[in-house]
């Protein structure tokens, strides 16, 4: 397959590629999948309706050969998808056109990582991404309300480094009122383990999570809570379009990064596309339609003729929702973080 580098009206190429493997989640995340409305009643995805490993490792080669690099697997929770080391393993063979692997991560929320991370790796994963909102078992337990406690996350983050699956990066979605004052416990129980800790703000993904901009906590605030009693100094990106901004320690202690699609926008370098489970395309977090590639798969279209809808699709992309947020990009319809893997 050639290769075929694509970029949007907005001059950005396509690297990045994240993968929703299911809708489903073992949490109820008040950010996210809150029980009010995925509850015992809520209808998730038939397993027909599901990309098969052979779908989304097609799509996948497809879109190397279009400049991915790193591909992301997300949900739901991704270690609920049965087998789900098969996927890994058939991802990892694949090679961009110049003979390199994926750069191939999984973002999780633990509950199956103890588990399951010796033969992630063993499969071809890199690293690992795990959620944690909080030390605090109380507020941890009602943020992912389901009763889940904190002990068993740490286990897994441990389990995912013995395993070689590290660095480990930590998530915590920040909530003015719910968790802002367990950041700096956060960020001194993974000094000097080698893990880094990503601070969130709190993002108006969906319709279901009643956000509100004064429950967001910039991360400048975050950055200045922690850099007075843990001194910080910037320090530069990995790489071109990283949505962190990274920070580390004066002591050599390790280092922490901060999101901040809320208050300082990285829309104009973001290299990212999302394949929901059930083949849509989206070409934006906030996006609210997806371009369907399952019909395209399953209708027997050619590499070819996937590879031109992909370029199609992602040449006429001009999305930059977090530099527009405002009451009128608030209040159109997007789709659910569940369904679109965040």
């Amino acid at each position: 397959m050639v290769a075929r580098t694509v970029t949007d009206t907005l001059q950005r190429p396509l690297r990045d590629l994240r993968i929703s493997v299911t809708d489903r989640c073992n949490f109820r995340c008040v950010y996210c999948m809150p029980k009010e409305v995925f509850g015992r009643d809520f209808a998730f995805m038939p397993k027909n309706q599901l990309l098969s490993f052979e779908e989304i490792t097609r799509l996948a080669r497809i879109a190397m050969a279009h400049g991915v690099r790193k591909i992301r697997l997300t949900g739901g929770e991704p270690l609920l998808r049965k087998d789900i080391e098969e996927l890994v393993r058939s991802l990892a063979a694949l090679r961009t056109p110049d003979g390199q692997p994926p750069d191939l991560a999984m973002t999780t929320n633990g509950t199956a990582l103890a588990q399951k991370a010796a033969a992630l790796k063993d499969a071809g994963l890199d690293r690992v991404t795990v959620s944690l909102d909080s030390l605090d078992d109380g507020v941890f337990q009602s943020m992912n309300d389901v009763a889940y406690p904190v002990a068993k996350v740490l286990h897994a983050i441990d389990a995912a480094a013995d395993a070689g699956l590290g660095p480990v990066k930590v998530n915590m979605v920040v909530k003015r009122g719910l968790n802002d004052h367990d950041v700096v416990a956060m960020a001194r129980h993974f000094r000097g383990t080698g893990h880094i800790v990503r601070f969130i703000e709190y993002m108006d993904v969906g319709e279901s999570n009643g956000w509100k901009m004064d429950q967001v906590v910039p991360s400048a605030e975050v950055v200045a809570g922690i850099n007075a009693v843990f001194p910080l100094e910037p320090v530069a990106a990995n790489y071109g379009g990283e949505t962190s901004q990274r920070w580390k320690y004066k002591d050599g202690a390790g280092e922490i990064g901060v999101i901040s699609s809320v208050t300082q926008a990285f829309c104009s370098g973001c290299t990212r596309a999302r394949l929901s489970a059930d083949g849509k395309l989206f070409t934006c977090l906030f996006a609210t339609a997806g371009h369907d590639l399952r019909a395209l798969l399953r209708g027997g279209a050619t590499d070819a003729e996937v590879e031109d809808a992909l370029a199609a699709l992602w040449g006429a992309r001009s999305d930059r929702y977090s530099e527009l947020r405002g009451a009128n990009t608030r209040a159109v319809h997007k789709v659910e973080m569940s369904y679109i893997g965040g």
